[in-house]
């Protein structure tokens, strides 16, 4: 079996939860044998890089705008695959899956699968092109592809319920790790317990700007002088928003902005957290959330559903952007933090219960081969 996956910028992944989402599940599919093709961006992976973790990967030029990057990149990837030996084309995001059309016209013989990873069309960062763009993607996720895949069951309920179609639930995943060395920690200028964490992107969605106003109001309180407030992520794309972080981060007391980090430096950071925030008003089911949760680091995550279906009862919450309930929130567990650990010790076995990807690539090698082009859902081609 050989499976073409498209849609992702690249891998390794530096930041953006599909690429860690796509070199996760790659690297296993490999060691189970299958033969797998990621398709890159030469701005994110370098193109002389051939092979991964035992993925093959492709490199090929997309345009690189905001709004051109990720169409013309699927575009190019698609007509690629359909040319190649692929059996499966797994396109990941409903703005690649806006393309999975061509396969099922030109390619008959080859299985589509997408994944619906977010509802990327409410995100701040869209006009109305891109938003129409992205709802149009929703629709061909949901009735090109011949497996359409979820992974959360918020997002699952809304695929189902929108546009009347079966969608399956997988979810993100992590792996589980033993904790790193304080080393890499002290080399930060950081010690173990001393920080509240945010790992994510900056962009207006996620929230980074409420976690900021959080901060202003405790960062002179009494139980956070010792604390820091460490963030780790940046932008895709250079815009106004970035900067209006990095400049809000300027003004106050203990932020340290960390740029991207990746493999032991960031599971260190994880690791030795006192808290994980993350305060994003949409998202899929987060991967970082997972991974901080995977190190036993108690969760703080706003109230939106997909966030719920995790932190629930196994973490904390407030009120999606609302700096005012974070700011309660936030001192509630710091002031509890002995009730906040053992509910993060209980979070990581039932994350490495429910979330593993080893158990995920085994559950993707029945989709890919389940029924092979037998699916309920049949494009009509007069």
């Amino acid at each position: 079996m050989h499976i073409a996956m498209i849609g992702q910028k690249g891998i390794p992944a530096r930041i953006g939860g599909v690429e860690r989402h796509v070199e996760e599940l790659a690297a296993r599919l490999s060691s189970l044998g299958i033969k797998v093709t990621v398709y890159t961006r030469p701005w994110y992976t370098p193109a002389a890089k051939k092979r991964y973790r035992g993925a093959n990967l492709v490199s090929l030029p997309s345009i690189r705008t905001k709004y051109l990057d990720a169409i013309s990149h699927t575009f190019r990837a698609t007509l690629h695959a359909i040319a190649s030996d692929a059996d499966v084309i797994h396109y990941h995001a409903v703005g690649p899956a806006l393309l999975a059309w061509i396969p099922r016209i030109f390619a008959p013989s080859k299985k589509v699968v997408v994944t619906f990873h977010c509802i990327d069309r409410r995100h701040e960062k869209w006009g109305a092109l891109g938003r129409l763009a992205l709802a149009l993607g929703e629709i061909a996720a949901c009735k090109f592809a011949h497996e359409t895949i979820a992974v959360s069951r918020t997002l699952q309920h809304y695929a189902e319920n929108l546009y009347r179609s079966e969608v399956r639930y997988v979810p993100n995943g992590v792996s589980m790790r033993h904790k790193p060395s304080v080393v890499a920690l002290r080399k930060m200028g950081l010690e173990p317990d001393s920080y509240v964490l945010v790992v994510t992107r900056f962009v207006r969605h996620k929230g980074v700007h409420t976690v900021l106003e959080a901060w202003e109001k405790l960062q002179d309180q009494p139980a956070m002088k010792s604390m820091n407030l460490v963030l780790v992520g940046g932008a895709t794309w250079n815009d106004s928003y970035a900067d209006e972080i990095k400049e809000f981060a300027g003004r106050l007391k203990r932020v340290r902005l960390m740029g991207v980090k990746e493999g032991e430096d960031l599971a260190t950071l994880y690791s030795n957290a006192k808290l994980y925030v993350h305060a994003s008003v949409s998202e899929g089911l987060p991967i970082v959330v997972l991974e901080a949760m995977s190190y036993g680091t108690p969760v703080l995550a706003s109230d939106i559903p997909e966030h719920m279906e995790l932190v629930a009862e196994h973490g904390w919450s407030f009120t999606a952007g609302s700096a005012e309930s974070l700011t309660h929130e936030l001192r509630q567990v710091m002031k509890n933090h002995e009730i906040a650990d053992a509910k993060a010790a209980r979070a990581k076995r039932w994350v490495a219960h429910n979330y593993d990807w080893d158990d995920i690539a085994k559950e993707m090698v029945g989709i890919y081969g389940d029924g092979e082009l037998e699916s309920k859902k049949v494009l009509a081609v007069s």
